[in-house]
């Protein structure tokens, strides 16, 4: 074997294997007993590390029976008999061989975002004015349709109307198991091309949307102290709601001092709901601030990776008069915009994933 994507994955699971032993033996140690926090972290790396270790030990023992057979198959000194047995053996081994070794390429590179079953996303028109609104809406009628098909429940966080029906911009939470594998791909830019409603000279015109997808994880390990932390801004709500809107100061709006990031909702009634909600956004978009902190520290090679979830990427068109959608992080053409559209994401997804795959995997 050469020093090939298999040979890499294989040496980063030994380490991870080395790493699950090593902290095995700090949990024996009498002072980290003691250290209550110490062991909470460590129960928790370990946590993560068994559910690549124990299968990679059991990918171990196939490869040495397969690696046992081959070289009892090749030795003209031994038993005829021995040697046909382990003819007979070798094609199942490799069988075997290649069915664990691909689970794991699939966990190594899927393990975090798989463990990820909660995610809010935030919709917003762009450029293209009632237009950009109207696909505000489409888009989220068509992650409605493909959640349903998954089984994903979905919750509108807030949301903003437009005067045509459409939507200047909703927040959704949506949960499900492994939800951000499946929509974790859809962050950045999405343009539309198509003839809008008020144009009476049938002319197509280019109008923009931007989609993120925040990871909700279960634990997330950002700690922010709202006191200290985060600024908070009180006052009244806008728009429709009778007389509480205008007498009751509910709207609430926090900015996070350090980096700068501010969360507003104003959907609730109750100032003490809209609380609860700005600051469950407001951890999300730390968590992911940081996570891409991370991965530019990581390697300069994350560039070249999908999924990044960057608004100002554009990484799809939905044109309307070729009935086309095109993904461009993949070059990747669909002559079947409608059903798109009414939530058969299934082949564009499945493609995201495959080419991420491989992209992480090249990266070891």
């Amino acid at each position: 074997m050469s020093d090939s994507v298999d040979d890499r994955l294989i040496a980063k699971l030994q380490e991870l294997d080395d790493r699950h032993d090593e902290l095995n033996h700090q949990m024996a140690d009498p002072a980290v007993a003691a250290d209550h926090v110490r062991l909470v972290a460590i129960a928790k790396e370990l946590g993560k590390l068994r559910r690549l270790v124990h299968p990679f030990r059991d990918f171990r023992k196939t490869r040495d029976h397969l690696l046992e057979a081959r070289s009892i198959s090749g030795d003209t000194d031994q038993d005829k008999d021995l040697r046909t047995l382990a003819d007979e053996e070798i094609p199942e081994l490799q069988a075997e061989y290649d069915t664990r070794l691909d689970k794991l390429k699939e966990s190594v590179v899927t393990s975090d975002d798989a463990n990820i079953n909660s995610v809010i996303v935030e919709i917003r028109a762009g450029t293209g004015g009632d237009e950009a609104a109207l696909f505000v809406r489409d888009l989220y009628e068509m992650y409605l349709r493909y959640c349903e098909r998954q089984k994903f429940r979905v919750e509108v966080i807030e949301q903003s109307g437009s005067d045509m029906g459409g939507l200047k911009e909703i927040t959704l939470t949506i949960k499900g198991g492994g939800v951000y594998r499946h929509l974790g791909y859809e962050g950045g830019g999405h343009r539309v091309q198509r003839v809008p409603e008020t144009e009476s000279q049938g002319r197509v015109h280019t109008s923009a949307v931007t989609v993120a997808v925040l990871p909700e994880p279960e634990e997330i390990d950002i700690d922010v102290n709202w006191d200290k932390d985060c600024e908070e801004f009180v006052s009244r709500a806008g728009g429709p709601g009778g007389q509480n809107v205008n007498k009751v100061s509910s709207a609430i709006k926090l900015v996070h001092i350090e980096t700068g990031i501010s969360v507003s909702m104003r959907d609730e009634k109750s100032q003490h709901k809209n609380r609860a909600k700005a600051r469950r956004i407001m951890t999300a978009r730390l968590f992911d601030h940081h996570q891409q902190a991370v991965d530019k520290e990581r390697s300069a090679a994350r560039k070249s990776m999908i999924g990044s979830g960057d608004r100002s990427q554009r990484v799809r068109t939905y044109n309307y008069p070729q009935n086309r959608v095109s993904d461009h992080r993949i070059n990747l053409d669909l002559y079947a915009l409608e059903k798109v559209l009414q939530g058969e994401l299934d082949p564009l997804i499945e493609a995201l994933q495959t080419y991420d795959k491989e992209q992480r995997l090249e990266n070891l």
